[in-house]
């Protein structure tokens, strides 16, 4: 056992893959471990090297997370697994390795295959329909009211893709998990690579826009269809502050001109 108590040293022996999930441990819940990363929502505890402790700061729930976290483990596709949960809490699986922003920034990974990656996952995730019933909890929740045929995770880019060493490429923070289309969920991640390439200042842009480029020509999804609709939700991400949202439209045209620029006339 691992030094919580609570679940297998190797997690591929978690009940993860069907059986029921335990609540977390109230020790553990009192006293989580060392801070190690923190975003727009939530916390990460280390609670020691396999295993972490996720938290929603605002107490939100995290149960139609984790459903759609076991389902997508249960199809095989590389996410972290869930070992317990309860209220806004979410023991899981400790991953290790650098994310593919970290590789890409190290020229460990060349763009075409960092794009090659995003659209992998897209294409995996995509494959696994949406669970029969399932609710994504509060409506204020965004996005609002959308809904679909498959799970989507809404927030791919290099960032939150682990190249890990037990599953390869793997996907985390799925707090905007939910059921929608994969047009919407590949157009998003699309959005937000070039959010950083429209930013013209910022150190990363040209790199971003060759990233783009890549991932463009990788994927096979009609992006002008649904580019609009995509910025709008985009636009209404509450985890956006006011200079990034100013940078949608922007990011959106540029997503745009280089279909153009690809597109045969």
């Amino acid at each position: 056992m691992n030094s919580a108590g609570l679940v297998p040293t190797d997690p591929s022996e978690s009940a993860a893959h069907g059986a029921p999930l335990p609540a977390v441990d109230a020790d553990l819940a009192a006293e989580p471990g060392h801070l190690v990363a923190t975003g727009a929502a939530v916390d990460v505890f280390a609670v020691d090297d396999w295993t972490v402790l996720r938290r929603y700061r605002s107490g939100r729930d995290a149960s139609s997370e984790v459903e759609l976290l076991r389902r997508a483990a249960a199809h095989g596709f590389p996410a972290p697994t869930v070992l317990a949960a309860s209220g806004p809490d979410i023991v899981m699986e400790r991953l290790h390795g650098p994310t593919l922003l970290q590789a890409l920034g190290a020229e460990e990974v060349s763009l075409a295959d960092a794009a090659a990656i995003l659209n992998d996952l897209h294409s995996r995730l995509h494959a696994i329909p949406a669970p029969e019933g399932w609710a994504a909890g509060s409506p204020d929740v965004w996005p609002r009211g959308r809904t679909g045929p498959v799970i989507v995770h809404l927030d791919i880019h290099p960032a939150n893709v682990i190249l890990s060493e037990s599953r390869g490429p793997a996907l985390i923070d799925w707090s905007n998990a939910r059921t929608g289309t994969a047009e919407l969920d590949v157009a998003l991640t699309a959005l937000i690579i070039a959010e950083v390439a429209a930013d013209a200042g910022g150190v990363y842009s040209q790199a971003a826009r060759a990233l783009l480029a890549a991932f463009l020509h990788a994927i096979d999804v009609d992006l002008l269809a649904v580019l609009d609709d995509a910025a709008d939700v985009r636009s209404a991400d509450p985890s956006l502050i006011p200079g990034e949202k100013a940078l949608v439209p922007a990011a959106a045209e540029l997503i745009r001109d280089l279909i153009a620029v690809a597109t045969p006339h």
